[in-house]
């Protein structure tokens, strides 16, 4: 069996009186879709805050290809090789695709004096970006403002950036969100093949995107995993569609 690349092991974390996670593990193994699902308030992205770093867990392990990153920096995780996408677009949207792909680049190396070089055509940021606008298929919007692309389209150069970086695994907190169903079946397609390349953990509401996408499925209610399983498996889960799914399973 194939080692986990990414292994999270009992994350606690409480803010008061509320236990916001519980006790939870899971794992991202190579080539794979983990889906993580449950209903508003149930503890989805601060897992996600407690992995990529921003936030700090009271007790448990977070293990990257082995190697253990609880008291790691955001910034040292995401050099291990830790990658992240955010529910709210973090873009430069007066600067072209391609800078906002090269910046990222750029953030990652921590070399403030670039500044003062001609960025455009410093290979070292360029080649990265220009790959990761490839693997994403906008390579003919490289040199468009962010401000004039569709809310799709910015999606996808988001996950450029976090793609430039050479992520051993990438974490996608609502890449769907406010896509139309256009929009939507283009991501769908995009993140089929991208998990070949590097793991992916998924939060998503769009069940349809997340029963087409998944290869696993863990549901979260309540800070606590209630069920692991494939798409079938969680789809016929009384359990789960009591407390999440309703009639949208059948």
């Amino acid at each position: 069996m194939s080692k986990a690349i990414l292994n999270i092991q009992d994350l606690d974390k409480s803010f008061g009186a509320l236990h916001a996670t519980r006790c939870v593990s899971l794992d991202l193994m190579k080539s794979e879709i983990h889906a993580l699902i449950g209903p508003n308030g149930a503890g989805k992205s601060t897992l996600i805050s407690l992995i990529s770093g921003n936030l700090k867990q009271d007790s448990g392990e977070i293990c990257l290809d082995g190697e253990f990153l609880s008291r790691l920096s955001i910034a040292t995780r995401a050099c291990k090789g830790l990658g992240r996408t955010f529910q709210v677009s973090s873009l430069a949207e007066k600067l072209s695709v391609k800078r906002n792909v090269m910046m990222s680049v750029q953030a990652l190396q921590g070399s403030p004096f670039r500044f003062w070089k001609p960025v455009q055509s410093d290979p070292e940021l360029l080649e990265p970006a220009s790959e990761a606008l490839a693997q994403i298929g906008l390579q003919t919007r490289a040199d468009i403002p962010v401000s004039r692309l569709s809310h799709g389209e910015r999606r996808q150069v988001e996950i450029a950036c976090a793609l430039a970086l050479k992520p051993k695994a990438l974490l996608l907190d609502e890449p769907m969100a406010g896509l139309g169903p256009e929009g939507t079946e283009k991501l769908t397609g995009l993140l089929e093949n991208l998990k070949q390349n590097v793991p992916i953990l998924l939060i998503e509401h769009d069940m349809d995107a997340v029963f087409r996408l998944a290869d696993r499925i863990s549901v979260l209610v309540g800070g606590e995993l209630i069920a692991h399983g494939n798409s079938e498996a969680i789809r016929t889960n009384p359990q789960v569609r009591e407390a999440y799914l309703g009639d949208e399973a059948c």
